[in-house]
């Protein structure tokens, strides 16, 4: 008897569930890296040095899992339209935002990272200090470094994005049919335990490279971070549609927690034992935490896309509300948790109060903006929401008058 054809994948709810779930923790870590020992746009004045393993929590797999994900989408797209139409879309989706954010969003943030770390004088004046982040000629340094302006920070996501996505078009231009051909060979191979074993084995091979390539967030100079977020976007392509490997995630997603969990308390300790700012590790032991990070990387994502194929597979209302809402929520969050951050700390709140207050007023400055932006159709470009069509008229029909024969 022959088998029915596989189902057409038009849709991956589970996928969209992870997507803003991941976003949403995104905006948890950049409220705990205002706490935390590393360096960021603004500190609380009272650090917590425990919140470095914290943090190392989501920080291997978290933006992988992300780009894995935007792939994904793009490829639903992709199938819809053609490589000029798709170009055409990324480009209205992406440019605008990231170009309102460089001269709207991002300048508060620099702002007050200026204040609080800058040796050289700043202006506290907004306004003066906006003309000079715009040219260029702010000269704010610190010790060891200056910073330049106009700048993107949290946005490289974004921009990296946008590359990725002309990047993918110019694949698709050249090789579309044996790119989509790619994906099926992907689901070929990997079956069983290659699905645990290959991914993990490739993604050790790419985080060696760090070792050589540290991450900048800077587009042209951040090698193994283009390498490996290019890798799992297109990855994320090619598997978009594939319901063999989702149920493979499923049947994996145990083994891939069980992957993930001790590899993080390994990263854990190593972070504890060689915190930021004391001198590093040996070349050798770095090299071994690249495997382990690996290891934690990949088995979160098993466990991520397993999970969600298995209990975030359904539509609704929320889930609408959610995905429409997560870019501008990216776009906002950020410039909310550093304004409210440096505000917060002169007021002296015990730090798990001022904490838990930071979180609130974020999420609900990210949820604020969102309304009103969904409802300004002049805004939605810039925060990556489509236009409104305008309302159809229809012309209300006057009844017929009784003494007035109707027309044929």
């Amino acid at each position: 008897m022959p088998s029915r054809p596989a189902p057409a994948v038009t849709r991956r709810p589970d996928l969209d569930w992870i997507r803003v779930l991941a976003f949403f923790t995104l905006i948890v870590f950049h409220v705990g890296m205002f706490y935390g020992p590393w360096e960021w746009h603004v500190k609380s004045p009272h650090e917590v040095a425990a919140m470095a393993p914290v943090l190392m929590a989501t920080s291997p797999w978290r933006l992988s899992l992300l780009f894995l994900v935007s792939g994904a989408a793009t490829r639903f797209m992709a199938d819809k339209m053609t490589v000029a139409a798709l170009t055409k879309a990324r480009l209205a989706r992406l440019v605008p935002p990231l170009v309102f954010a460089v001269l709207v969003l991002v300048p508060p943030q620099t702002y007050y990272q200026v204040i609080e770390q800058a040796v050289t004088p700043v202006e506290t004046y907004y306004p003066a200090f906006y003309l000079k982040y715009l040219s260029g000629t702010g000269h704010w340094c610190r010790v060891n470094d200056c910073l330049t302006t106009p700048t993107y920070n949290h946005m490289w996501f974004v921009s990296y994005l946008l590359a990725y996505s002309l990047g993918l078009s110019v694949l698709l231009g050249l090789a579309g049919e044996r790119l989509r051909a790619a994906g099926t060979q992907l689901e070929a191979r990997l079956v069983g335990w290659r699905l645990m074993a290959l991914p993990f084995l490739a993604l050790c091979a790419l985080d060696m490279l760090q070792l050589r390539f540290p991450i900048t967030h800077w587009m042209l100079h951040d090698w193994y971070n283009h390498v490996l977020s290019f890798t799992v976007f297109l990855f994320g392509f090619l598997i978009a549609k594939s319901l063999p490997l989702r149920d493979g995630f499923i049947r994996w997603r145990w083994w891939g927690l069980a992957l993930a969990v001790p590899a993080y308390a390994v990263v854990a300790y190593y972070t504890w034992a060689y915190p930021f700012g004391a001198p590093p590790a040996p070349l050798g032991i770095r090299a071994a935490m690249r495997l382990v990070y690996a290891a934690q990387q990949w088995g979160a994502i098993v466990a991520a896309l397993g999970f969600g194929a298995r209990h975030l597979n359904r539509d609704g209302p929320v889930l609408r509300y959610l995905v429409q809402a997560v870019f501008p929520f990216y776009l906002v969050h950020q410039t909310i948790t550093v304004v409210a951050g440096h505000n917060l700390a002169p007021l002296g709140l015990p730090q798990g109060l001022e904490a838990a207050i930071l979180v609130v007023i974020t999420f609900a400055g990210c949820f604020a903006t969102y309304e009103i932006v969904r409802r300004v159709n002049f805004l939605r470009p810039w925060f990556g929401l489509k236009r409104l069509a305008p309302p159809v008229k229809t012309e209300a029909v006057q009844p017929q008058s009784q003494t007035q024969p109707a027309q044929a």
